[in-house]
């Protein structure tokens, strides 16, 4: 295999390969092993020969090597690095729609399986777009990928210097900025948040950054009820992400 993967991303698991040949994005090359001849594999090679995408068959042992994450499923497409879009796309996207604006930021989330979590959480959701910074953050790859199930390829991920910048920008456009935090007395379901919105989720070991805080319009929390006092942040982002969801169909 010649393939320069320096200048590529992988998507792997059938699901993920699935989802982007349904996206109609850019694919390189899909590997797939060799036997696999049933079931998704089959609705996958079908697709990708109808969609003139370029097909090759290897060794069980060679895609296995080659996969970037613990189960691959046999197969793996090749495509060009994720295209991370600007702020203003998130925000137009919103326009298009004419729909108010609903914005993820994700203030120090580096474990890629969370980020894949909340982008396959978001999607369903409907938000316009995530906002993570380019240090402290996992970026997109495979993991991330394959654990949102390929709503990567449909969601709109911007990747940013300088959060607190991004922050000013979104409320100079008319975006409120909720910051998810332990510490305040309001809880997440007792705020407005049915106008242009954008929801904070900082880590799961020390939320959001001082700064990031002190940026945000509201501060929000989840009623904790048992003994431990906090929630992974893919769950806390889902909780938020579907009281939007809730108060926008009243």
């Amino acid at each position: 295999m010649n393939d320069n993967i320096q200048y590529q991303d992988q998507i792997e698991g059938r699901n993920s390969v699935m989802e982007l040949l349904e996206s109609g994005k850019d694919i390189n090359k899909i590997y797939v092993s060799k036997g696999e001849k049933h079931g998704s594999i089959t609705k996958i090679i079908a697709k990708a020969k109808e969609k003139k995408v370029v097909l090759v068959e290897i060794e069980k042992e060679k895609i296995n090597k080659m996969a970037q994450t613990e189960n691959c499923q046999g197969v793996i497409a090749l495509v060009p690095p994720f295209d991370y879009c600007d702020v203003d796309d998130i925000l137009n996207e919103a326009k298009t729609k004419n729909e108010k604006a609903f914005i993820l930021i994700l203030d120090g989330i580096e474990d890629p399986h969370n980020l894949g979590s909340i982008i396959r959480t978001a999607e369903t959701a409907g938000v316009h777009g995530i906002i993570i910074p380019k240090r402290r953050s996992a970026s997109v790859n495979s993991t991330v990928n394959k654990t949102s199930a390929g709503a990567t390829n449909f969601m709109k991920i911007a990747r940013v210097n300088n959060l607190n910048e991004t922050i000013q920008y979104l409320k100079d456009n008319d975006v409120w900025i909720y910051g998810t935090d332990m510490e305040t007395d309001k809880m997440y379901y007792d705020e407005d948040m049915t106008g242009n919105c954008a929801v904070v989720i900082g880590s799961e070991g020390f939320g959001m950054s001082r700064l990031v805080k002190e940026n945000c319009d509201f501060l929000i929390k989840i009623p904790m009820k048992g003994k431990i006092t906090s929630l992974n942040a893919s769950v806390s982002a889902g909780i938020v992400m579907y009281e939007v969801v809730k108060q926008r169909m009243k």
